[in-house]
């Protein structure tokens, strides 16, 4: 059945490009349409051009290290070859998520002229590109080394050619990593350094609307959203799902050795990810919405899409792992069900937390009656309060995986449960990542109808559209960072696997002093690396703050709109002080697992990740949930609630929100690439730790 992977990458990828073709056939709208559209997708451009050459350098340099490694024997020859391909399709799926969604954000805005369901189907439609593209490229990807190493190591007997293929893939998945790394914290410096310069400048100093053309950091802020919302949380998700599942057959050889079923156990994953891909192809034909639907209406809609998906793999994993594995491990069917359900219930548990329709939101708008200090301390409460039911759900969903996989009989099934829970929550992925790139589309859109004047029916229009986004994205952040949980729980079990295959040992002792060691250190990590980022965004802020106040001051006749302000300086800006930025805290991700290692040895490095998976995942949801009530409580505000559009109340929520911006886009999602990427590193790098650590 392995053949099913190719198949269902290559199902992803031409219905991706159906959808390419479709989009394409839409109208962009009027000519000013079209104009402010271009100068989105210009900034959007010329900052990947600009990313992409600073991560080729870096891709160059650590390419180089690990050939080094190889030489020297820790590696062997495959593994700098897979690093570059991993980063290669991550950075195409970024690409080709954010050329699809800059055309599509006109077209978008050009539908709403005639139809609500028009312009929800070009927004969703763009939203699919981004997560069929990234399941289609990540199998195609795994698919290929998969037969390559086959056939590489076809005169070995085959468990031992299993676990050489799956020990060796183990390794594929740093480049993804790295890539990630670079779009998430680079692209999320760019996007809220100008959203939050935008705001400062446009909405509290000069009392201006969002997206109006006189703002010179505007368009910067729209790219941003292509740059961090779409190419970002897609390169996240392509390290999450590629990692997930390389993680699983490595376990998955493990766990069936003795059974004598090596290749049943690292086929199951596979197939279940190329079922995953049909099932979310039909779904996405279910998303569809009336004229005049409301909000509740349209978020059904995409829901709708996100349950069919969801059932229909629930009801054919349940026939693949009977047929694979047989009834003798039919508990494994529950452990993709435990992913399933905890990814819904942390979506769920997210809309609670940040939409406007619910209690926590509202009461971070009506905080801001008394001021802006209590609208941060309302809005820091909401977000430590609403990690309750993820970590739960989270730690349901590893004990339920490991138990029913049969965990208590033999370790290595529980462990192999616990990754196939991973698959499984992220299994849904090429739907569920639709939903959450639909966003950015949806809020260019209103940009772009806001910016070229269109009839009031339009605006109302795409503000359901962009209100809608606003609920997916900070559900979809949600579904991110559960699955980098899950994700990078099952990259820990495999690396403790391919620690003993590399003939080591590990003391997981609680009380032994390195892993205590390496725990605090871990849990340290996270804040350390939130304050880094937290910085960044800060001072690239102040750069935009400084560029839109000299030309405000300097261009004459902006203000009054008879003159443009120059756009290209706010993005070229913001642009160089994302790329400077990211380097420390990319740096600090990079380099700790292989400190800590080599100075305190490998079960300190266990330690380490262990700490900042629990911390990194708690502290996550926090900010990231933190950010989404601000954000959603400023949009409730200006509806006309607590005041409204430009009372005191509102100005409060505006700071509120200013301060959340780098909480949910930057810091937050940020958090999930650390935690993933060090376990990633501490993979790589084993050999050549165990071998120059200084304990042995």
């Amino acid at each position: 059945m392995l053949f099913l992977a190719p198949i269902g990458s290559l199902v992803a990828i031409f219905f991706a490009i159906f959808l390419i073709i479709k989009i394409m056939r839409h109208d962009e709208g009027t000519a000013e349409m079209r104009e402010i559209a271009a100068w989105v997708r210009e900034g959007s451009y010329a900052y990947i051009k600009r990313q992409y050459s600073v991560v080729g350098a870096f891709f160059a340099v650590v390419f180089c290290i690990l050939f080094f490694l190889y030489t020297r024997g820790y590696l062997i020859i495959f593994v700098p070859f897979a690093f570059l391909s991993g980063g290669f399709f991550s950075g195409l799926c970024g690409f080709i998520g954010m050329a699809v969604a800059t055309r599509s954000s006109a077209r978008t805005a050009s539908a709403a002229r005639t139809s609500l369901n028009g312009a929800l189907n070009v927004a969703f439609s763009s939203g699919a590109v981004m997560g069929l593209m990234v399941v289609g490229l990540g199998l195609l990807d795994l698919s290929i080394w998969y037969y390559f190493l086959d056939w590489f190591y076809r005169g070995l007997e085959e468990s031992q050619r299993i676990q050489n293929i799956t020990s060796t893939m183990l390794n594929f998945g740093m480049g993804a990593s790295f890539m990630a790394l670079f779009a998430r914290v680079g692209g999320g410096i760019f996007t809220k350094a100008a959203d939050v310069g935008a705001d400062l400048c446009g909405k509290v100093e000069c009392g201006i609307p969002e997206d109006d053309p006189r703002n010179p950091a505007v368009i910067a802020d729209n790219v941003g959203d292509n740059v961090g919302d779409v190419a970002g949380m897609g390169a996240d998700l392509y390290e999450s799902y590629v990692g997930s599942i390389v993680a699983t057959m490595a376990l998955g050889s493990a766990a069936f050795i003795n059974y004598g079923m090596s290749l049943k156990g690292i086929t199951v994953p596979l197939v279940m990810a190329a079922v995953g891909v049909v099932a979310s192809v039909i779904g996405t034909l279910f998303v569809r919405s009336g004229e005049k639907a409301e909000q509740h209406e349209l978020l059904m809609a995409l829901r709708k899409g996100v349950f069919v998906s969801a059932g229909l793999i629930a009801i054919s994993s349940y026939f693949v792992i009977k047929f694979v594995l047989g009834m003798q491990f039919i508990g494994v069917y529950w452990a993709v069900i435990s992913g399933l359900l905890a990814g819904i219930i942390m979506g769920l548990s997210t809309e609670y937390f940040t939409s406007a329709r619910y209690s926590p939101a509202r009461g971070v708008a009506r905080s801001a009656l008394t001021g802006p200090a209590t609208v941060i301390i309302s809005g820091i409460s909401v977000g430590m309060l609403s990690t309750i039911v993820p970590v739960v759900v989270v730690a349901l969903a590893i004990l339920a995986s490991f138990y029913f996989s049969g965990g208590a009989k033999d370790f290595n099934l529980g462990l192999y449960g616990v990754g196939i829970s991973a698959v499984g929550m992220l299994s849904t992925l090429g739907i569920t990542l639709a939903t959450d790139a639909y966003g950015p589309v949806a809020d260019n859109a209103g940009g772009n109808a806001e910016m070229t004047h269109q009839k009031p029916e339009v605006r109302r229009r795409t503000d359901a559209l962009d209100a809608l986004g606003n609920t997916t994205a900070a559900t979809g952040k949600g579904f991110a960072i559960g699955s980098a949980a899950l994700s990078a729980l099952a990259l820990i079990a495999a690396y403790r696997e391919h620690i003993h295959l590399l003939g080591g040992t590990l003391n997981t002792d609680l009380m032994n002093p390195r892993l205590l060691a390496g725990l605090f250190i871990g849990g340290m990590l996270p804040f350390a690396f939130c304050s880094l980022t937290m910085k960044a965004v800060g001072r690239a802020a102040s750069d935009v703050v400084v560029e839109v106040r000299r030309q405000f001051r300097e261009i004459k006749g902006l203000m009054e709109g008879r003159e443009k302000p120059d756009y290209a300086k706010c993005i070229s800006i913001v642009t160089s002080s994302a790329q400077k930025e990211m380097i420390v805290p990319s740096l600090l991700a990079i380099l700790a697992p292989i400190v800590v290692g080599l100075l305190m040895g490998i079960e300190a490095g266990v330690g380490l990740l262990v700490g900042s998976l629990i911390c990194g995942f708690v502290l996550a949801i926090m900010m990231a949930n933190a950010g989404g009530a601000w954000d959603n409580a400023k949009k409730y505000i200006e509806s006309g609630a607590e005041g409204g559009k430009g009372s005191p109340s509102h100005k409060a929520a505006v700071v509120g929100d200013t301060v959340g911006d780098p909480f949910k886009d930057t810091s937050g999602p940020s958090l999930n690439i650390l935690i993933k990427l060090m376990s990633m590193v501490s993979i790589v790098f084993a050999s050549f730790i165990m071998a120059n650590t200084l304990f042995k």
